[in-house]
């Protein structure tokens, strides 16, 4: 080594992700030592490097002679001793503490006393492989995201014991591969895997308390909160074993009942039912199976009547414009409605608050003619409290709209909601251009009762110290995916709508982690953004 750099790196297991980090190496013009246990592990390493740079061939990211050139970089070897003269072995077995702890004594072994070594764990503790070798001066983590040779993150982590300087020059080394690093502490799940799975466990146990439908979580979480695929379309990507580790990684040092792995996970991983790799986890992935037909929205479009005058009224009779609908569209202090008589469907989106708001949704009641749909969109009480009041509550439902002006709208049912009355404003508001989800009466709903707990766990963390607001949301964008970060997500909702759903969450739950980070009860009362 000269000047702190690495030349010449190992990489120890080369599965899917041992591979991919050996190819982003090379690419990075680094001579590259691959080592796997076997001859028969050793050739399907080799198959998945020719394979992955073959298809960037075939989509014309990668010439057939920068191939060879890459391929040309990695000397694969079933002998540990052949990692001898490399600056740095990366060490990417599967997630399992023992077998880790094992890989690492053969390291100690073998590699230079100036070499650093270093974990691609993504959930298990950094501190607790380093303890167990002669150099915990010399171990850190670097967790690399799948695929690895496309995706940007890479999340570098210090122990207490890291000598000074190693996380620096691993950083160093990252960022001249292209990648982005975010460089932690030793905490379970890092930044990405212990804000991302906290929400993916939520999901799961929403899905197994009967709040909502697969689907339909899925969908939210897509058409209303903007992320690239819903919760169980992704656990089934990752690997549902994979999830179940990572979180029971994250709850033995949390102790936070959100980390502890939902039952219906368990169960799953039990049958054998793992995701996508199995053929079914969350989803059955037979191809076969006949698509369901879309529904016919010109069929039953609806005469909308909508009261109020704010952002969420407005979008309402947009959307209702847009797909060519009748709307009838009065103010919150509107005196005479009787032009509600002849409505299909009438939607209260007042801004008063909670009182003005049931007193208008009665007023609406009283002018509705029989068989009419009535709902609101607020959010500031339970949906059943504003039904009662109108004295035909089993005509009313919630239609919540987590994005004022966006596609989806949740249709809210109440105990006393009549049996087809969610069907028909699922249908009313399908037709008018919206994307309907259906979940029971709870604070939050689907959207926001599974965003704001991962916004707020993001604000904890900053909070904390443990990472600043361009690493927390460089991990999520970069890492998983996601269109933005959480720390930027929740300046863009406004800290103080965070702050009374998450307040409704933890009084109707008492879980303590939903109750609102500190952080965040600071900035509201400050009148501040988080940045």
């Amino acid at each position: 080594m000269s000047g702190g750099s690495f030349s010449k790196v190992g990489v120890v297991g080369l599965g899917t992700m041992g591979a991919g980090i050996a190819e982003v190496l090379a690419r990075g013009g680094l001579a590259v030592v691959g080592i796997e246990i076997n001859q028969e592990a050793l050739d399907r390493g080799r198959g998945h490097l020719e394979g992955s740079t073959g298809r960037a061939v075939k989509r014309g990211r990668l010439t057939a002679e920068a191939q060879r050139e890459i391929l040309d970089r990695i000397v694969l070897s079933t002998d540990f001793a052949d990692l001898g003269d490399c600056d740095l072995v990366i060490e990417a077995v599967p997630e399992r503490l023992d077998l880790k702890r094992r890989v690492f004594e053969r390291l100690d072994e073998v590699c230079r006393a100036d070499a650093v070594l270093a974990t691609n764990t993504s959930s298990l503790s950094v501190t607790d492989i380093a303890v167990t070798t002669g150099r915990p001066a010399k171990i850190v983590g670097v967790h690399f995201f799948n695929p690895a040779p496309v995706m940007k993150l890479v999340e570098v982590i210090g122990t207490v014991l890291t000598e000074d300087g190693a996380v620096a020059r691993v950083a160093d080394l990252v960022e001249g591969l292209g990648k982005t690093p975010v460089t932690v502490g030793d905490r379970a799940g890092f930044v990405a895997n212990r804000l991302l799975f906290g929400y993916l466990n939520q999901a799961a146990t929403m899905l197994g308390s009967g709040h909502a439908t697969r689907d339909d979580i899925d969908t939210a979480m897509k058409v209303g909160g903007g992320l690239p695929m819903g919760p169980f379309t992704l656990m089934d990507l990752i690997g549902l074993d994979t999830c179940l580790e990572v979180l029971e990684a994250v709850y033995r040092e949390s102790r936070d009942r959100r980390h502890a792995p939902a039952p219906v996970l368990r169960e799953l991983v039990t049958a054998g039912l793992l995701g996508r790799k199995t053929g079914r986890g969350f989803y059955s992935y037979d191809t076969s199976a006949p698509e369901a037909e879309a529904a016919d929205a010109e069929a039953s479009r609806p005469v909308l009547g909508v009261l109020g005058d704010g952002a969420e009224a407005v979008a309402l009779v947009a959307a209702a414009a847009g797909a060519g609908g009748e709307v009838r569209h009065l103010a919150d202090d509107a005196s005479a409605l009787t032009d509600l008589a002849g409505c299909a469907l009438i939607i209260e989106a007042g801004t008063g608050d909670a009182a003005a708001r049931t007193a208008l949704l009665e007023k609406a009641a009283q002018a509705a003619g029989p068989g009419a749909v009535l709902a609101t969109t607020s959010a500031a009480v339970p949906v059943i409290e504003a039904a009662m009041a109108t004295g035909r509550p089993a005509d009313v439902v919630g239609l919540h709209l987590p994005e004022p002006g966006g596609p989806l709208a949740e249709v809210v049912a109440t105990v006393a909601t009549g049996p087809d009355v969610a069907d028909r404003a699922a249908a009313h508001a399908a037709a008018l251009g919206l994307t309907p989800v259906r979940c029971r009466d709870r604070a939050g709903f689907i959207v926001d009762a599974l965003r704001f707990p991962y916004l707020n766990d993001a604000a904890a963390m900053l909070g904390a110290g443990y990472a600043d607001a361009d690493s927390i949301d460089a991990a999520m964008t970069l890492g998983c995916g996601y269109p933005t970060g959480p720390v930027a997500d929740l300046d863009r909702l406004g800290l103080d709508r965070a702050v009374t759903v998450l307040r409704a969450l933890y009084a109707e739950s008492r879980e303590p982690a939903l109750s609102p980070a500190p952080l965040l009860e600071e900035h509201v009362t400050a009148g501040r953004t988080l940045r």
